[in-house]
């Protein structure tokens, strides 16, 4: 007779000094996006950070662990995930709106696409009009043709002068977009560009740099590489790029080439994980950040991108082997299964 009194009821969030309401169950962004708040976001389950807020007052029970995605100083000033996040109490909340302002859909047109491996297609796009974008970051991409589906991959490559933008798509099993990139011509399409998302980006500072990129995670890595190089970055770097077999391995010759280029120490070391490598292989093996112990330089900054997996287990590593969280950048690449946005 008295279950009416637990029953729970509405809480109200001050979003940059905006109240909203928010329902019992609701989290931070989904109220926000209910009631016409332009919020940041992308991905909507908690692996991207674009969503990223500062919690000023209140509190929230978090839906899934935000450790692994935001660092120890984002957690130390109450930054929490507003698509993981259901108010307890009323609560006012701080975001940067900064990033979603200059984030625009773009319309443009398929010019190339390029198997690069067995599974990964370089897909080349000419926009209508310039995207601007920080190598690292990523877009939602969709196609005429596939109405309703919208699927998050990174730059390949930093601004180009002629409004030209590449992305590497892998094939996922059972993946609408990645399947029609992979097996089907879809040169001439017409395509859909909305970004930037992210904040995968290089930071300044003379520190080494130390890359980890696992599979179709190297197109930001290159991005960020291609962009450093052009402003006349003079840091060493070091690159570490893991795959299954050899056939994986691709992009080869860019690699190379940044290297033939760096005005500063450039050591890349692809590593193969796969039990049956091919015959002939002489280089390095076993999971990618097994060998980062070995090669991380002193001092470095750290970025990583590539599967969660990888990221997971390497970003602990790091902190014990002295890298400072807040020297440490990742991208974690979920292949996710919502038609509105997700990697596949």
């Amino acid at each position: 007779m008295f279950s009416f009194l637990s029953k729970k009821k509405p809480t109200t969030a001050a979003i940059n000094g905006l109240a909203i309401t928010v329902q019992p169950k609701e989290t931070l962004l989904q109220a926000a996006l209910r009631q016409g708040i332009d919020f940041p976001h992308s991905c909507r389950v908690g692996g991207c950070a674009a969503c990223k807020c500062k919690l000023v007052n209140g509190k929230v029970k978090e839906l899934t662990e935000a450790s692994y995605i935001l660092s120890d100083a984002d957690l130390d000033q109450g930054y929490i995930l507003a698509c993981q996040s259901v108010p307890t109490t009323d609560v006012t909340i701080e975001v940067d709106i900064s990033a979603q302002q200059a984030r625009r859909q773009v319309q443009g047109r398929v010019i190339g696409q390029e198997r690069l491996t067995h599974d990964i297609t370089q897909l080349r796009v000419q926009l209508d009009e310039a995207l601007t974008y920080k190598a690292g970051q990523y877009a939602n991409l969709s196609l005429a043709t596939l109405p309703g589906v919208a699927r998050s991959y990174s730059f390949a490559t930093p601004m180009q002068p002629e409004a030209q933008v590449s992305f590497f798509v892998r094939k996922v099993p059972g993946g609408t977009f990645s399947s029609q990139i992979n097996e089907q011509d879809v040169v001439g399409q017409a395509i859909t560009v909305d970004g930037p998302l992210g904040d995968f980006w290089l930071r300044p500072t003379d520190a080494p740099l130390f890359l980890v990129a696992g599979g179709s995670g190297l197109a930001p890595i290159l991005a960020l590489l291609q962009d450093a190089l052009a402003s006349q970055s003079r840091r060493p770097v070091t690159l570490l790029f893991g795959a299954r077999q050899a056939r994986d391995l691709y992009a080869l010759d860019q690699i190379q080439a940044l290297e033939r280029q760096w005005p500063a120490a450039f050591h890349f070391m692809p590593v193969l994980s796969a039990d049956d490598i091919e015959p002939g292989w002489t280089g390095a093996r076993g999971m990618v950040i097994e060998h980062i112990p070995t090669h991380l330089p002193v001092g470095a900054q750290a970025y990583l991108c590539g599967p969660p997996v990888m990221i997971d287990a390497a970003v602990p590593l790091l902190k014990r082997l002295g890298v400072a969280p807040d020297h440490i950048f990742t991208d974690r690449f979920t292949t996710l299964h919502d038609p509105l946005s997700a990697a596949a």
